[in-house]
């Protein structure tokens, strides 16, 4: 098997640098004798691929950060529990805003209609105020985020790029916005380099046709349906996905445009050359591109090869969830208990730990049979599963034995969230067949000390596990 895999990446291997090798050639004799064709079809769809993947790598990561903050437990719970304490989500800003070097975080509260931000509350927003219509537009909106082009609130001399995201409770009832900002200027400076790389025009242009980002920041706002030759050309750019065109924009000069949606931002993304520069370059330019992109793939290839022969195995065995189940298995929970345990560190957070064990489960499995026992199994994770929050994690720890960790949880609040967990398991029946099986559970519950091991904590709520089946079963005991 393992040497069929490696004939299998070999055979892979091969075959892509023959198709690479016959494509690039291939373009390269087509280039000669159609340039127009190879910039349209071939080179500014590639340099805009290229370029995707770079915005991706570069100007994805504050979709995600503003994405994280959303969702955060944390911020759900402070503007639930009445935004008692602004200390708390001021420092909650800045440490978003230190952590992954935004130039400002920020969160707006549809309770209070407060503006917080790391300096503290800068100004309550107001529909009658024209500055805040961004806040009212997303509170309207439909989709989860937006990306914005505005002054920034905090700096009224800084033209800033926001994610503006909506905040929902669990009950999915809005509770404001949050999100992050990035400096213009960053992303002014990215287009450059991507113009000085690939030697052709970048610019982005948001559903209504409007420039809504380039290199020049100091000229006024532009329209390409009010640019020469393109204005004909705006509503089959704006009505489809992508699109490689062709326009005059003076007698004699002719523009090759490649045009992309990039649908995290709501943009287009517009990639222009002119014949002049390609016609001078095309054939150097398409030579290094072979010999580049067949050193680069021979070594990814190599690379994968070699990765894939030393961590195959290992990736093998790895599996993120219990089969029978689908609740986290051993190797899920350690990871998410080192990312539990180090935000309880950080804010003071308490974090606690239940072991939940089936009652005497091997007489279900005598009676019944192993089959009766997966359904049994299965039917208290479901349970469990419903009587907790989405921010807590269970674990198939072993058999009929389950952890369930809680992230910023009391002890007293785990043990009654066990309690609550036992009495509908015992109230439940398990159809297997004609018959209706019933079980019971015994639950320990245990805190976190801060710096504890897994290993220490997992001891304690055995211990704690161990004294409610010793006093009788069918009960919730805390470790002491």
């Amino acid at each position: 098997m393992h040497r069929r895999k490696l004939y299998f990446v070999a055979a892979l291997t091969i075959l892509m640098i023959v198709g690479f090798m016959a494509t690039s050639l291939t373009s390269y004799f087509v280039a000669r004798d159609s340039l127009s064709e190879n910039i349209s079809e071939q080179m500014l769809p590639l340099t805009s691929d290229n370029i995707y993947s770079e915005i991706q790598r570069d100007l994805l990561r504050p979709i995600l950060i503003s994405s994280l903050m959303a969702t955060d437990t944390f911020l759900q719970d402070w503007v639930v529990n009445g935004e008692e304490d602004p200390e708390l989500i001021r420092n909650y800003l800045r440490e978003i805003q230190q952590e992954y070097g935004t130039i400002t975080s920020f969160f707006i509260s549809e309770a209070t209609r407060n503006y917080y931000h790391p300096d503290g509350i800068i100004k309550t927003v107001s529909a009658d105020n024209l500055d805040d219509a961004w806040y009212f537009r997303v509170r309207a909106m439909r989709e989860p985020y937006e990306i914005n082009v505005d002054v920034d609130t905090a700096d009224r001399n800084r033209l800033s790029i926001f994610i503006n995201y909506r905040v929902l409770d669990s009950q999915r009832n809005y509770i404001g916005t949050t999100g992050v900002g990035l400096a213009v200027s960053a992303v002014t400076s990215l287009i450059e380099t991507y113009q000085l790389r690939y030697g052709r025009n970048i610019y982005f242009i948001d559903r209504e046709g409007n420039v809504a980002l380039t290199q020049d920041l100091s000229g006024p706002a532009q329209r390409i349906q009010d640019r020469p030759g393109l204005g004909i050309l705006a509503t089959q750019i704006l009505t489809t996905p992508s699109a490689s065109l062709t326009y005059e924009r003076v007698p004699g000069e002719t523009v090759y445009l490649n045009s992309r949606l990039l649908p995290e931002f709501n943009w287009y993304l517009m990639v222009e050359e002119h014949n002049s520069a390609a016609e001078a370059r095309i054939e150097n330019t398409l030579l290094i591109n072979i010999g580049i992109s067949l050193g680069i793939m021979t070594m990814v290839l190599l690379v994968a090869h070699l990765t894939l022969q030393a961590y195959q195995g290992r990736l093998e065995e790895m599996a993120t969830t219990d089969r029978l189940t689908g609740a986290a298995n051993r190797h899920v929970f350690d990871a998410v208990f080192d990312n539990v345990q180090r935000g309880a560190r950080r804010r003071g957070k308490q974090v606690t730990l239940v072991c939940i064990d089936i009652d005497h489960f091997k007489e279900v499995n005598d009676t019944f049979g192993h089959q009766a026992g997966d359904l049994v199994i299965r039917a208290v994770a479901d349970v469990v599963r419903q009587n907790i929050r989405a921010s807590d994690t269970l674990c198939r720890w072993g058999g009929e034995e389950f952890l369930l960790l809680l992230d910023d949880c009391s002890v007293e609040e785990a043990a009654e969230r066990a309690e609550t967990i036992r009495k509908a398991v015992k109230k439940q029946s398990v159809a297997y067949g004609r018959e209706d099986i019933r079980v019971t559970l015994s639950c320990g519950v245990s805190q976190y000390r801060v710096g504890e091991e897994l290993f220490s904590l997992i001891a304690r709520v055995d211990a704690a596990l161990y004294r409610a089946k010793h006093e009788g079963r069918d009960r919730v005991n805390i470790a002491t």
